[in-house]
């Protein structure tokens, strides 16, 4: 399947859905947008151009394991 994203006046949208309707399930398939999706793809693409332009910040799997053990600790002391 192909995906496409559709912009249009809210006017319009009953007709857009009546038409779309008029398609089987195993052709067409309604997606709920995420609501955050520009705003985590311009952050994907900045974190992408840096990677890119060898900028990016790299830790290892035991360096992360570490941090995290630190976050989870600091948030048990701020519940306890």
């Amino acid at each position: 399947m192909e995906t496409i994203r559709l912009e249009f006046q809210p006017n319009i949208k009953a007709k857009i859905l009546e038409l779309l309707s008029s398609f089987s399930s195993d052709e067409l398939k309604i997606v709920q947008e995420d609501l955050d999706f520009d705003r985590n793809k311009r952050k994907l693409d900045l974190e992408l151009a840096k990677i890119n332009n060898g900028t990016a910040e790299f830790c290892s799997a035991d360096e992360l394991d570490l941090m995290m053990d630190e976050i989870f600790t600091e948030y048990d002391n701020k519940i306890q």
